[in-house]
């Protein structure tokens, strides 16, 4: 097959379908990870904003518009994931963009936090539907020597949109929170219309059905270990609430579990993991993600209500972390992973996130300090532009092509349920400070935790990646 094109055939009773290229195709599905990312870092920016329209809403309410969107996102991957399988990706993809479109409208409409809550749950289950196909879209049209790129720069490109996620929402929270929801809606509209016109025809593959009821366990699962630590502090940890929080997640993730190693039709298929890169992959994603969605979140929340910064100003400030993730993965990534390998690159990324955040542990304090933001957000970017395109390089590029939809889906359900952990677990640090000092505190303890957590994630990169590399 040509590199450069696909030539596909025209099935009988369908729309003629224009040839492709594999980097047209790229451009276009890259439309998904962009609304997800630039979504993402929007959001964040906008919380504080929120909460003063949303007058009885506490962090713990605000936080599940951050979280109430991961634990969908993560659950539906897989589901929609495999279901995509059995259908034509192309139009598969585009109901997903046409989901999040309308959801992201519906967000703009929001009069409560509930209401808001339940629009992003739906916007998740587009960008669900999306991502698992858009990458399965991509995969197909590339050859296989050349697909660990294609997926660096899919990745790479949505690290683009999320640095201008803190630009672009610092500048329209200055008018109106919900215009960073109506700034999705014109995005979305062109990326159907010119997929519709342009995406090459790429059939399903004739796989079982997923089970719905496996879907409905691990998102109660989830959902249930978020609830009970975001409430650990206000309920107390011995409380009946908590739990009975705890037990209902470890009660459905362990039937979860048990589903997928005695079903004839696992919900994630157990032989995924017998490809060690794959399992490495998911291993490291999971502690470094609850790190990054923590990070994401305390660095705005800081900045907005310690220092008392304005929207913009807080944008302005992270910004250059986001937007070393694309620079560090076009530019430097690919050639890092080809010279020393994906584990030692892995490592570095991990390293460089740790320093970012002790740089934050150490030096922020009452005084508003510039330098240390922007010196801890840069070490951060340069650590997501070396780790998480490589981990999804090394997991998605292992697989074979029929698993190309459900093995992306899993290392994203992986990802998005330890980001909602990651906030939940820094929403129970902070709790509920009574003074200035008490606040600052919180932060510092919370961001020396994440140093641990992302820490943690050297380990399965070493017994998973660099040692199947040295075999």
């Amino acid at each position: 097959m040509d590199a450069e094109t696909i030539e596909l055939p025209v099935v009988a009773g369908t729309r003629p379908r224009a040839t492709a290229s594999p980097r047209q195709v790229l451009a276009i599905v890259s439309v998904g990870i962009c609304l997800a990312n630039l979504d993402l870092f929007i959001v964040n920016v906008g919380l504080p904003n929120i909460a003063q329209d949303f007058r009885d809403a506490s962090l713990e309410d605000l936080s599940w518009i951050l979280n109430g969107y991961a634990i969908a996102y993560a659950a539906l991957l897989v589901f929609f994931g495999r279901l995509a399988e059995r259908h034509s990706r192309n139009l598969s993809f585009l109901l997903g963009v046409a989901l999040f479109t309308l959801a992201s409208a519906a967000c703009a409409l929001a009069r409560n936090v509930e209401f808001l809550v339940v629009a992003r749950i739906a916007q998740a289950a587009g960008a669900a539907l999306m991502t698992p196909t858009s990458i399965g879209l991509l995969l197909a049209s590339f050859p296989p020597e050349q697909r660990a790129g294609a997926v660096r720069t899919w990745t790479a490109v949505g690290g683009l949109a999320a640095a201008l996620g803190p630009l672009v929402g610092g500048v329209l929270v200055t008018f109106d929170w919900r215009w960073i929801f109506i700034v999705n809606v014109p995005i979305g509209l062109i990326a159907i219309l010119i997929g519709w016109l342009r995406l090459p025809e790429v059939p399903g593959h004739d796989v079982p059905r997923p089970n719905p009821f496996a879907a409905l366990l691990v998102t109660c699962g989830i959902g249930a270990l978020t609830f009970a630590i975001v409430k650990a502090n206000d309920w107390g940890w011995s409380s009946p609430g908590i739990i009975i929080g705890f037990a209902a997640a470890a009660v459905c993730l362990a039937a979860f579990i048990r589903h997928c190693l005695r079903s004839e039709n696992p919900f994630v298929d157990p032989a995924l993991f017998s490809v060690r890169p794959f399992t490495g992959a998911t291993l490291v994603m999971a502690p470094y993600s609850a790190a990054f969605g923590a990070m994401l979140f305390s660095v705005a929340l800081w900045e907005q209500t310690v220092w008392n910064w304005s929207a913009l100003q807080t944008g302005l400030a992270i910004a250059p972390g986001p937007l070393l993730v694309p620079i560090t993965s076009l530019l430097f990534a690919g050639r890092l992973i080809a010279r020393f390998g994906a584990a030692a690159v892995a490592s570095a990324g991990i390293l460089s996130f740790a320093a970012g955040l002790v740089v934050w542990a150490t030096l922020m304090g009452a005084e508003a300090n510039v330098t240390a933001v922007v010196v801890g957000i840069m070490l951060t970017g340069i650590g997501v532009g070396l780790t998480f395109p490589t981990l999804m390089g090394v997991g998605a590029g292992s697989l074979p092509s029929s698993s190309f939809a459900t093995g992306s889906g899993v290392i994203n359900m992986i990802r998005q349920a330890a980001l909602a952990i990651g906030v939940a677990i820094f929403v129970a640090i902070l709790a509920t400070p009574v003074s200035l000092a008490d606040k600052i505190a919180a932060f510092h303890r919370g961001w020396w935790i994440l140093v641990a957590i992302t820490i943690a994630a050297l380990v399965p990169n070493y017994l998973y990646i660099r040692r199947k590399v040295a075999r």
